[in-house]
């Protein structure tokens, strides 16, 4: 069995790379980023437009979800990990003005670029970003109708503990619309315990039928999976990849 991860090293690698993306978007990183990334993945031109630039230059996500997550007007939706804002940018104009967005993100420097997007562009009136952990949401239960997230949870080390506080928050009706890294072999034990590897993505992504349970383990039914058109741009993470079978999937779950 793997040793576990230190999850003090964890954040500090997380919090590095990501404060990297936030005020560097433009240099190469392992992963595709931007506004063509966001596009091969399937977002529309019109979220496209609606979002600002500054906020999806910087977009890093693995996945489409929205179609998934059907966001009407008025609903409240809290974003996991929501880095530079782009798809707390999206939820708020698929909800509208009389909608909530809430972005959770614990890179400062990400924290501080999207609430200043959000000011600058006239859309803090809807979205808001709090500087907090995703395991641990600071909010009530059943407040939102949506969870949305997008290549983070792989990233925590306490999945079950991410699972259980989304079903927490969601009203009965809600909705899970997620994408996220998963593999369909176990990694390796080298793979696992490290941290660099778990911050590019890798080494903290559970099996697929794995990542499904830890869903309806928290009180969710898992309604839809499908597979993303995505892939990593580095050598080790594309030979991790073909050997792990490591891939981006999106899902639907819902509470009853």
């Amino acid at each position: 069995m793997a040793a576990p991860i230190d999850s003090h090293e964890l954040d500090d690698k997380v919090q590095d790379m990501y404060r990297l993306v936030a005020e560097h978007p433009h240099q190469s990183y392992h992963f595709e980023m931007g506004r063509a990334l966001a596009a091969r993945l399937g977002y529309p031109e019109e979220i496209l437009d609606a979002v600002p630039a500054e906020a999806l230059e910087s977009f890093a996500g693995v996945g489409y979800f929205f179609d998934l997550a059907d966001l009407k007007p008025g609903e409240h939706v809290i974003d996991l990990g929501s880095g530079s804002g782009t798809d707390a940018f999206a939820a708020a104009h698929l909800v509208g003005a009389g909608g909530r967005v809430v972005g959770i993100d614990f890179t400062p420097e990400q924290f501080e670029k999207a609430g200043r997007i959000a000011q600058e562009a006239g859309l803090d009136d809807v979205v808001e970003f709090w500087e907090r952990r995703i395991e641990h949401l600071p909010t009530g239960p059943a407040e939102f109708d949506c969870a949305i997230s997008n290549g983070v949870v792989n990233l925590s080390a306490e999945k079950k503990q991410v699972f259980a506080e989304i079903a927490r928050v969601l009203r009965p009706g809600g909705r899970l619309a997620i994408a996220d890294i998963v593999t369909e072999r176990p990694l390796s034990d080298a793979i696992v315990e490290n941290t660099d590897l778990w911050a590019s993505c890798i080494g903290g992504a559970a099996q697929e039928d794995h990542y499904a349970e830890l869903i309806e383990s928290a009180g969710l039914e898992v309604r839809e999976v499908r597979r993303n058109d995505y892939g990593f741009m580095s050598s080790q993470a594309r030979g991790a990849s073909a050997t792990y079978g490591v891939k981006s999937v999106s899902v639907l779950a819902v509470k009853p």
